[in-house]
């Protein structure tokens, strides 16, 4: 039989498991080779290309020369990629300035000084470093079986855009920190508040609702989808406590005034400029003249049927980013992430299954949790990019690079799946597959030269 069909939850994991130790080590060799990659990357990696690095450099760039924690958007400039000096190209970016100001304070000057740019891309891996050891760190308080630990971690580490993003300018790996520790939070919150699902021991629950709640504002103040993702997440776990009464309402409190602090940049925003992700000058003359130049302000306006489709897509596609053209092979290759999305989606379904006969662990919980806010986030980011697309034609918004913050949930989502499976050949054909297809599709995934 390939599922459990009657009261069981969960199928029985086998005795394939691991001392701490071993996963540790395993967790220590897969962090050191992030590490060491994302190193390489920041070394070689063309200013120019990918990210919108230059925007992001000029930030920082800007906040440095002015020394304004708060710089008027519209009078913010680009740097020219040789020379790192201002031009009077207006910088597009509408993101709060907090990642900004982090890095101009740590940083050595960057204005006329292009080599400084090693240093930033440094930092940059430093907190996507840290948002890595986070999620391994759930991994290895989760106490999975070795197989399972490996079908976790592995496909974290393969993820194609993660490397090169930590080797860049980003305020992607500032949300990317920013979620993988409120997802820690988030588990531990759970597993030290119900200990009916785990036998595990540590800090009061208090200490990891504070780091849940520190993580959703570290990546909500570095930008609007990580304040969706990770605090819908965290929002989602807390209301699911809260309906099993094992969270009192006068927490709500802590929990609202931290989320105010994790919207007061949007409201600010909103107050400023009336949206929480401004249209600048600038922004606006990125959309049109970009459209105009690929030929698609000339096209007919897609439906919103068609344009979802397409999004849905591009997103797949986008898995693998690159600038060169992909072959008939490469394509064919994303039958891989595309399957593994497929796993995700039947492991929340059945993490859902479990909810509604009262049958859940701790993995289900956050499972459904991370489901709804990537859903939510989803939905929004395609209704809002259908807009821009009816404005001006614009056909680029489909990056999965976005969707960073809530990285774990699609392994986790996967092994919901697999705790189904009853049959040893299935499970370890599963098991196979998700370990061996993220390498498989990082190497091959990609067009050579």
């Amino acid at each position: 039989m390939f599922f459990v069909s009657s009261s069981p939850a969960y199928a029985e994991p086998g005795t394939l498991t691991a001392p701490a130790t071993t996963n540790f080590f395993v967790a220590a060799v897969i962090l050191a080779l992030f590490v060491l990659a994302a190193i390489v990357s920041a070394a070689r990696k063309d200013v120019t290309q990918g990210f919108d690095e230059v925007a992001h450099a000029s930030y920082v760039a800007h906040i440095q020369r002015s020394g304004d924690a708060w710089p008027t958007l519209e009078r913010m400039h680009l740097l020219d990629p040789q020379t790192f000096r201002f031009t009077d190209k207006a910088n597009y970016l509408n993101h709060p300035p907090m990642f900004y100001a982090l890095l101009a304070a740590l940083g050595p000057g960057l204005e006329g000084h292009p080599q400084a740019l090693l240093a930033y891309r440094l930092l940059d891996i430093v907190l996507s470093a840290a948002g890595f050891a986070a999620l391994l760190a759930l991994g290895l308080t989760a106490h999975l079986p070795r197989a399972e630990f490996y079908a976790y971690a592995v496909p974290l580490g393969c993820i194609p855009v993660l490397v090169p993003l930590a080797g860049a300018v980003s305020n992607d790996n500032l949300a990317f920190l920013g979620g993988a520790v409120a997802t820690l939070g988030a588990w531990q919150l759970a597993a030290s508040t119900l200990p009916a699902l785990s036998p595990s021991r540590g800090p009061r629950w208090e200490i990891w609702l504070a780091v849940a709640l520190f993580g959703v504002v570290t990546a909500a103040w570095a930008k609007l989808t990580g304040l969706l993702l990770a605090g819908t997440m965290v929002c989602a776990v807390i209301a699911y406590l809260l309906w099993r009464k094992r969270l009192s309402w006068g927490w709500t409190i802590a929990v609202a005034f931290a989320l105010a602090v994790a919207t007061a940049p949007y409201i600010a925003y909103v107050i400023q400029y009336g949206s929480p992700t401004p249209e600048t000058p600038a922004q606006i003359a990125l959309l049109t003249d970009g459209a105009r130049a690929a030929g698609w302000a000339a096209l007919p306006r897609k439906s919103f049927a068609d344009y979802s489709a397409y999004f849905i897509a591009e997103f797949i596609a986008n898995w693998m980013p690159t600038l060169s053209a992909r072959s008939a092979f490469n394509d064919a290759m994303l039958a891989i992430p595309m399957a593994a999305i497929g796993c995700a989606f039947a492991g929340v379904a059945l993490s859902l299954r479990r909810l509604w006969h009262r049958q859940e662990q701790i993995r289900d919980v956050i499972v459904i949790a991370g489901a709804v806010a990537l859903g939510a986030t989803f939905a929004i980011n395609v209704a809002y990019s259908y807009r821009r697309h009816l404005e001006t034609g614009w056909l680029m918004d489909a990056y999965p690079r976005y969707y960073l913050p809530l990285a774990a949930i699609l392994p986790l989502a996967c092994l919901s799946l697999l705790a189904a499976i009853e049959a040893p050949r299935w499970r370890a054909g599963l098991l196979a597959f998700l370990v061996a297809g993220p390498i498989l599709f990082r190497i091959l995934g990609a067009p050579l030269g």
